[in-house]
């Protein structure tokens, strides 16, 4: 008897974010502030489920852009990078770097519980994300997803996270 694994593909227009962000190389490099216009796809794979699907595409699209956008239009800072220090404090937001320093507006901020805001560790976060808001469109038959994060046409950073059945 065989069993046969699917997959599904979401990559929509409207799976997009504008951010700004900046990441360290090696010890002591720290690129520039500077922008990104985000593009998120996602790939499911497992089983088909009674109604004859893998994953409800429209669940599926409402929890990624619910995702990208509470990113949308913000400045991305990672609060576990061993370097950069971003405190909160008064509605604003300090990250420092060495002897860089930046102060935004709380509300022009997204804080991020990852290392660096590279688009393999966006992936990552993204797919956390998507995996705690699960219930509403994945179902036990779902074995792992895949998203990826493009910030510049054709540059992708990607997470796979494989699910227990």
């Amino acid at each position: 008897m065989t069993h046969n694994s699917y997959r599904v593909v979401l990559q929509k227009e409207q799976l997009t974010f504008s951010a700004a962000h900046f990441i360290t190389f090696g010890d002591n490099i720290c690129e520039r502030l500077h922008g990104h216009n985000y593009v998120v796809r996602c790939e499911v794979y497992g089983k088909l489920n009674e109604h004859g699907y893998v994953v409800d595409f429209i669940a599926l699209r409402d929890a990624l852009a619910e995702i990208g956008g509470s990113m949308d239009h913000r400045v991305l800072l990672p609060t576990k990078h061993q370097a950069i220090c971003v405190r909160l404090k008064d509605n604003e937001v300090t990250a420092t770097f060495e002897e860089r320093r930046w102060i935004f507006p709380e509300e022009d901020c997204c804080l991020l519980p990852i290392g660096n805001t590279t688009a393999e560790l966006l992936a990552s976060h993204i797919a956390d994300r998507l995996i705690e808001r699960a219930a509403s469109w994945a179902g036990p038959h779902i074995d792992r997803i895949l998203v990826g994060v493009d910030e510049n046409q054709g540059q992708w950073g990607e997470c796979e996270v494989l699910l227990g059945s």
